[in-house]
């Protein structure tokens, strides 16, 4: 379906302040029957699927960011994560020293803890199912047609309920796609990629594509001593898919993917003095001092090969189908099952010593079935009614090695700690949803949601001393069920002031459910281990406009939310975590997006975005002096992986070779102001703020068989953190993680 033209004869001041560009290249330059560049009135033709039906980006009364194929390209992004700078307020990285973990976080709403008893405060969706762990979520964009990125709560539309947004990833249809593309890519720290992709059609009912990628490189990280590479990757995917069109009316289908991932540690820099207690001496030794100065990605660890990284099976299949019962109503089912398998070791202080370090095992499996029936009249009443069901068990076994944690006069004491839990989540909801254009050029929409999640919990931990410890070795167990019901309701009210220039108004309600402590280690944290849901309502007010001839297009919004009970886990005591409900937040904002052509090839484009994340309260026993381990370092003055601001502006512009091909240019730099990288406002675990630079060129062949890349990310060699381990009771650990050095990389495509 190709959306209608958008014209108007007037734009925003503040629209065009905003910018953000679709690519100058072909959208389908893999497949066979790709189109040459975009003309300029092209420049309003973006479509999402934002509300689970086709609409221009610029009719949805939502915050959404939307990229295809070639955007995600001219990003520099080889996963998930090159978002990052690319979306106003999102915060998106690697998860802390995990190869497979993504940390999202929008709007200033996420979840910092990677632990498996917590749910992501982002949803993840892959051709529209639920990815229920943030482990496994770091996709390689090999088969991708488009990311869609929804800002603010989700909750009467998508599978699972969530507080902050969703990411939603579409991968190509093989109806929609004939050909096929072969890529390799080279660069720096041995990387090397190779991505393949074929799609065709094997009758007039049936088609077919097979995607897949190995993506390999000796990581940025390394042991000045062994000389061993950490922070590497090693990662082979594959994606196959059927679909089935044997009439007019139905459509299926059938999609299986299966990812591998087999990698050493990823290590990140000591920020704080790591201390040893001597329980003989009654003092407390420096084994490790806090680094200071610009990091030049130099590491240890007491891990050592082999058997000692971080391994990752990630599997699936889903079957999704539609019936056209009448030109009225479609039936959708989207029925998911999938399998999760990691093994990874954790060292959480990044040094040769034994404080914090762990191996994290998990072998979750999740089913999912969703149900949507779907009502247009044709002009101004469309409805979703839907039913959603999730059934996920996710047993792991962990370990935690702390030998050099105590020493009984200089002589350390060995401490081996082992967990064993399962946690079961049941999550059904009925949901329903209704746009009606109830007058000319006015659109109300409303929808509400009904959601019970219900957890079982069983875990078991013990513990094993050295000598002369070992009389004090116990274990604790305890087994807990819980359930959660909640209602949300979202609402808006849209204006179409000229037939391109729309206004909006919305409120929206998120709910993540509760849960169990993870970390109940000892009697009292047991019967403490219940934490509640939190909710979130979010105010918004946008407008979205283009000009009359397509060159110039832009959104702006204003929002703010109020969050309630904040699930925050805090390191209280040596092996004691409690997870609190301890804040509210006040959160408001402004976002900026647009892009605007110049002449026939050439794109400018920004995103900017104002966050004011606050807490109005935070409810923490440790900051009472009168507390026994009160730290006067800590505070919770800022919420965590929340900057104030968040730019980026970027050019391309494009050159015609005449028969020689097509050549393209770009340039790019995105500013993320001071960012918190941990809960308890670490001031070692923060990020002064930075601006990246990143520059690509891009030459096609005259009929676009051939495409020959190649960029910089990072230009300037910014040292900059991303993400921070706290755990300041457990040895003083406080350890930061750092991005990309500068990196550059040559890719030759081929296109069939």
């Amino acid at each position: 379906m190709k959306p209608a033209h958008l014209r108007a004869t007037t734009l925003s001041l503040a629209i065009v302040m905003a910018l953000a560009a679709p690519g100058l290249h072909a959208q389908d330059a893999g497949a066979a029957d790709a189109a040459p560049a975009a003309s300029a009135t092209d420049i309003d033709g973006i479509t999402v699927t934002a509300r689970r039906r086709v609409e221009s980006i610029m009719d949805v009364p939502v915050a959404v960011s939307a990229f295809g194929e070639e955007q995600l390209k001219d990003l520099q992004a080889s996963d998930v994560t090159g978002l990052q700078g690319a979306v106003p307020n999102l915060n998106i990285v690697q998860g802390r020293g995990s190869a497979n973990s993504t940390n999202i976080f929008i709007r200033g709403i996420g979840q910092p803890d990677a632990l498996q008893s917590f749910d992501p405060g982002v949803g993840m969706y892959v051709d529209d199912v639920y990815y229920s762990r943030i482990n496994g979520s770091m996709f390689s964009l090999f088969d991708v047609q488009q990311i869609e990125v929804l800002r603010g709560p989700q909750g009467t539309l998508y599978g699972k309920n969530s507080t902050g947004g969703a990411i939603k990833v579409t991968t190509r249809d093989p109806f929609d796609h004939s050909g096929g593309a072969a890529e390799l890519t080279i660069g720096d720290y041995g990387r090397q990629e190779v991505r393949a992709y074929y799609s065709g059609q094997l009758s007039d009912t049936v088609a077919a594509s097979i995607a897949a990628a190995s993506i390999r490189n000796d990581g940025y990280v390394r042991d000045t001593d062994t000389g061993r590479h950490y922070n590497n990757d090693d990662t082979q995917a594959i994606r196959a898919k059927i679909a089935f069109q044997p009439s007019d009316t139905f459509r299926a289908t059938l999609s299986f993917d299966h990812t591998e991932q087999d990698v050493a540690p990823t290590l990140g820099r000591p920020m704080a003095p790591l201390l040893q207690t001597d329980l003989g001496f009654g003092s407390i030794v420096v084994l490790h001092p806090g680094e200071t100065g610009e990091w030049n990605h130099r590491s240890r660890t007491s891990f050592l090969p082999p058997g000692h990284g971080q391994v990752m099976e990630s599997a699936g299949a889903s079957l999704a189908m539609e019936w056209d019962f009448s030109p009225q109503w479609l039936f959708k089912s989207i029925t998911s099952y999938r399998q999760l398998e990691t093994n990874s070791f954790i060292d959480i202080d990044a040094s040769e010593f034994e404080l914090g370090d762990v191996l994290v095992a998990l072998d979750q499996d999740q089913f999912s079935q969703e149900f949507q029936l779907q009502y247009d009249n044709g002009g101004n009443l469309q409805a979703t009614f839907g039913a959603y069901y999730m059934k996920e068990d996710v047993p792991s076994y962990q370990e935690a090695y702390a030998d050099d944690l105590f020493a009984l006069f200089g002589t350390p004491i060995a401490f081996l700690r082992t967990i064993e839990d399962d946690l079961s989540t049941t999550s059904v909801a009925a949901f329903a949803h209704a746009n009606w254009e109830f007058a000319p050029t006015w659109t109300l929409a409303a929808g509400v949601r009904w959601t019970r999640d219900e957890k079982e919990y069983d875990r078991s931990t013990s513990t094993f001393w050295g000598a002369p410890f070992s009389g004090i070795n116990e274990t604790v167990a305890f087994q807990a069920k819980a359930s959660w019901t909640a209602v949300t309701p979202s609402v808006s009210l849209q204006k179409a002031f000229s037939d391109n220039v729309m206004g909006y108004v919305s409120a929206n309600r998120g709910f993540k459910s509760g849960g169990f402590n993870g970390r109940a280690n000892t009697v009292y944290d047991t019967q403490h281990a219940k934490f509640d849901p939190e909710y979130v309502w979010t105010y918004e007010l946008g407008l979205k406009a283009a000009s009359d001839d397509g060159r110039l297009r832009g959104s702006v919004a204003a929002f703010k939310s109020d969050y309630k009970d904040f699930q925050a886990r805090v390191s209280q005591d040596v092996g004691t975590f409690p997870v609190l409900n301890a804040a509210e937040l006040d959160i408001v904002g402004i976002e900026f997006e647009g892009s605007a052509r110049f002449g026939e090839a050439s794109v400018l484009s920004a995103q900017l975005g104002w966050l004011d994340a606050e807490y109005d309260r935070f409810d923490d026993f440790r900051l009472d002096p009168s507390y026994p381990g009160y730290d006067p370092n800590l505070n919770h003055d800022h919420v965590p992986f929340s900057p104030e601001m968040t730019a980026r502006i970027a050019f391309q512009q494009g050159f015609s070779l005449g028969d020689a091909g097509n050549l393209g240019v770009g340039v790019d730099a995105s500013y993320r102001s001071k960012t918190w990288l941990s809960v308890d406002n670490r001031d070692v675990l923060s990020q002064g703020a930075y601006t990246l630079f990143g520059l690509f060129g891009v030459w096609d062949s005259p009929q676009y068989v051939w495409q020959v890349r190649a960029g910089v990310r990072n230009l300037t060699d910014e040292v900059y953190k991303t993400e921070g381990q706290e755990f300041a009771s457990v040895g003083n650990i406080q350890t930061a993680y750092y991005g990309l050095p500068r990196n550059w990389y040559l890719s030759v495509r081929y296109n069939f």
